[in-house]
């Protein structure tokens, strides 16, 4: 859609406008320090405000934007408590504690540890999972491995970005070739796999970073090439053949290497010569891993972990089990609506159907249920409390503490994603960064883009179906390659996530720092701006490379 199609005047003022509502959520979270679900209801009212004033949108249509904003909020939520139910049902059974010293005794490394988790473990749940499940499961491990709870956040967040395009086996992908019909799928895909590559490297090396600066780095490179050779090589290579499994299967490679990784000597060491370690929690590791009480052995804590991949593995591989659950989908009718420019959203019936049966949140249920039956029937949770010497609070009190403020933010953030998608605000943006930008800095802008949209809408996927026609209508107009800049949206999507909102709240929600969604956004945002920049010099250099 041009701007002539769009009906909007492109003005300055229109496109400082359109603006507004992402420049309140970043100054209330990363200046302010609000908390989300207060920066995230200020910014759904501004863009409101500006919808209904400026842009010519009945309240109708600023209803149906709402109501389907709550219903994307479902696919989310419906992982953010789940999650924290698995959280609940395996910390109150000492299941934490048993991760905590089983681990330390299957390596004493723990840069390795927390790379191993962060990072590879992170990325082959977004292979099969997806929706917010790397960051639910994988922040409360690495708090039991004493990561302070904001790197516990951030850590996730950066180290399953690259994963985010083909994980969830090619969600992100199959919505790209869904919105726009692309001349050369195979080489969008591939080029993608470069860009990706990108920031799968950068990810392993700030992890590195972030536990011990310059002496991590130094300790962990060998392991980092490893590894993203593992991850973004095979990655790239699979997007030849399917892209649907690239990442799934990249990330179960790199998975399975872990093993014999941490036979090395250089991985199951401590990192003596590594003196400063800001990640960490400032408490001495060995003395509270081995005092602290543990009613089980590593291999029963680590149970529902493991059976989460296993029904997943189930659910989305085998075609004939996934058709079959599959069938069983819940969805809301929406009609038809539009603006006083003419921006028009088509009725569907039913909206973004929902399938709980194939959904993440389904996967974690059952693991929480085994994990439940199987503590409670081994006396598990009597004998941790024992230890501890106190009764903890209520189980449903301590789920809705955590995931009620989690749950507001999510669904304030996607509703007004949507509403600066049905007003037309959305679109004007990508517009007016064309009209500025000639075709190399466009093709630089082209993954900002993505970030952009990945930011508002907390999805890659959602980024994608957003700008993806645009993007592709730009290529043309400007006489970039198609390719080059799918593949630079396509990044862009992935990188975006680790600062979209909605994504911080599902951290912190997990980690038990509700509240402090500024201070994640603060350590991650540096990581965004550096890899979308590096991910816009080489979607310059490819476009050059193949212009020639």
């Amino acid at each position: 859609m041009d701007q002539a199609q769009l009906g909007i005047p492109l003005t300055l003022l229109n496109w400082l406008l359109v603006l507004a509502p992402i420049v309140v959520l970043l100054v209330l979270l990363a200046v302010f320090h609000w908390a989300a679900p207060d920066a995230g209801a200020l910014g759904m009212f501004t863009a409101a405000v500006i919808s209904l004033l400026a842009f010519r949108t009945p309240w109708m249509t600023v209803a149906v934007a709402g109501a389907k904003g709550v219903w994307d909020a479902v696919f989310i939520l419906y992982v953010v408590w789940a999650a924290l139910i698995l959280y609940q049902v395996t910390r109150r059974a000492g299941a934490f504690a048993a991760l905590r010293q089983g681990i330390m005794h299957f390596s004493r490394n723990e840069l390795f540890l927390v790379m191993a988790f962060g990072w590879v473990f992170a990325s082959f749940l977004q292979g099969i999972a997806g929706f917010g499940a790397p960051i639910a499961v994988v922040a409360p491990l690495l708090v039991a491995l004493r990561v302070r709870p904001v790197y516990a956040v951030v850590i996730p967040l950066i180290g399953h970005a690259w994963a985010k395009m083909f994980g969830t086996l090619a969600v992100g992908w199959l919505a790209t070739l869904a919105v726009v019909d692309l001349e050369n799928a195979t080489e969008s895909a591939f080029q993608s796999g470069i860009l990706l590559w990108i920031p799968n490297l950068a990810a392993g090396f700030t992890i590195a970073w972030f536990y011990g600066r310059g002496r991590g780095i130094a300790h962990a490179w060998p392991l980092v090439l490893i590894i993203s050779l593992l991850q973004g090589g095979v990655q790239l290579l699979l997007t030849l053949w399917d892209p649907v499994l690239s990442a799934f299967l990249a990330g179960t490679v790199a998975l399975l290497a872990l093993y014999s990784l941490s036979r090395w000597k250089r991985s199951s060491e401590p990192a003596a010569d590594i003196e400063e370690r800001p990640a960490m929690a400032e408490t001495a590791q060995a003395a509270d891993v081995e005092g602290e009480h543990a009613p089980m052995g590593l291999a029963m804590a680590a149970l529902p972990y493991a059976v989460l991949p296993f029904v997943a593995i189930l659910v989305l591989v085998v075609p004939p089990i996934k058709s079959a659950l599959a069938q069983f989908e819940i969805g809301l009718p929406f009609p038809q609506v539009q603006t006083g420019y003419g921006v028009v959203r088509e009725g569907e019936d039913p909206y973004l159907p929902f399938s709980p049966l194939t959904h993440p949140g389904t996967f974690l249920l059952v693991a929480s249920l085994v994990g439940w039956v199987v503590y409670r029937a081994r006396g598990y949770y009597a004998q941790y409390q024992e230890g501890l010497g106190e009764r903890p609070k209520g189980f449903w009190s301590d789920l809705a503490e955590d995931a009620v403020p989690s749950s507001v933010s999510v669904i304030a953030f996607l509703v007004m994603s949507k509403l600066m998608d049905h007003s037309g605000q959305t679109h004007l943006l990508a517009l007016g960064i064309r009209e500025v930008a000639p075709p190399t800095v466009y093709a630089f802008a082209a993954n900002w883009i993505g970030v952009l949209g990945a930011f508002m809408t907390s999805s890659s996927t959602s980024s994608n179906i957003l700008f993806a026609p645009i993007q592709q209508t730009v290529a043309q107009l400007e006489g970039l390659t198609e390719p080059t800049i799918i593949a630079a949206q396509n990044a862009g999507g992935a990188i975006g996530n680790v600062i979209a909102p909605a994504n911080l709240a599902l951290g912190t929600g997990t980690a038990g720092i509700i509240g402090r969604e500024g201070e994640v956004l603060r350590r991650a945002l540096p990581w965004t701006i550096a890899v979308a920049t590096l991910v816009g010099l080489a979607t310059i250099l490819l476009n050059g490379r193949y212009l020639v």
